[in-house]
């Protein structure tokens, strides 16, 4: 793993901690807006991982199913929890406040942590949190 991928995927561990506080306050627009950042920066760390980076949201949504998705070596559905988050967090951003629901932020958190469980198992696992979550 290399540095900068180390540090994509502390932040994805860091927005998914984020994302569950806000789901737990009722924040729900908020809590799937830093579930899609914790995916995207799993994604990003993946497309690093090959030397790739993208400037836009969509093209590193659209390389990370082109190299990664596609070829088989991550299943097709997170390609899928992407897209969905992508859409969750504009509506959380930008739609009327109640365009995300409690459903909608729980489900985009479960995805959060799978990117997270699955770049563990193929990119390599974090460092430990110390005990207060850091």
């Amino acid at each position: 793993m290399t540095e900068d991928q180390a540090e994509l995927l502390e932040a994805s561990r860091e927005s998914v901690r984020a994302s569950r506080l806000l789901l737990d306050g009722g924040f729900f627009g908020f809590s799937a807006s830093r579930s899609y950042y914790a995916m995207f920066y799993v994604a990003q760390a993946f497309l690093e991982g090959i030397e790739l980076a993208f400037s836009r949201h969509s093209a590193t949504i659209s390389g990370f199913a082109q190299h990664f998705c596609m070829t088989g070596q991550v299943p097709t559905a997170f390609h899928r929890y992407l897209l969905e988050a992508h859409a969750a967090r504009h509506d959380g951003d930008y739609g009327p406040w109640d365009a995300v629901t409690q459903r909608m932020a729980e489900e985009a958190l479960a995805h959060a942590e799978a990117f997270l469980d699955l770049a563990a198992r193929l990119i390599g696992p974090l460092s430990p949190q110390d005990p207060t979550g850091k």
